[in-house]
């Protein structure tokens, strides 16, 4: 999976332990245990395991149950990060899919 410097930097920084997608179709194929490979627009590459799949009807729902250092970073308000989140998966498709929350561990 593709990330931007910032959000890949807080998984090699072990303080993001919980990527966020739409739970579209390749999502759909994740399991447990599986191996995850994260790479940054600036090329680094990061193996992780998938240690829990979390299943939500969209982002708001999920940032019920979990705080920002598990979903970033600290530095970022959940505000903020569901921002960007929007962004990238409108509110359409988040109802359309469900939204996925990955728990990984390096």
């Amino acid at each position: 999976m593709n990330l931007q410097p910032r959000y890949f930097n807080y998984i090699k920084n072990g303080t993001k332990r919980i990527e966020l997608r739409l739970n579209d179709e390749k999502r759909r194929q994740l399991q447990l245990g599986n191996t995850l490979v994260f790479t940054s627009s600036e090329g680094e590459s990061l193996s992780t395991k998938i240690t829990g799949l979390l299943y939500y009807q969209d982002f708001v729902s999920l940032f019920q149950d979990f705080p920002i250092e598990l979903l970033s970073d600290a530095t970022m308000s959940k505000a903020e990060l569901l921002n960007v989140l929007n962004e990238f998966y409108p509110a359409e498709k988040q109802r359309h899919y469900g939204v996925l929350g990955i728990r990984i561990e390096p």
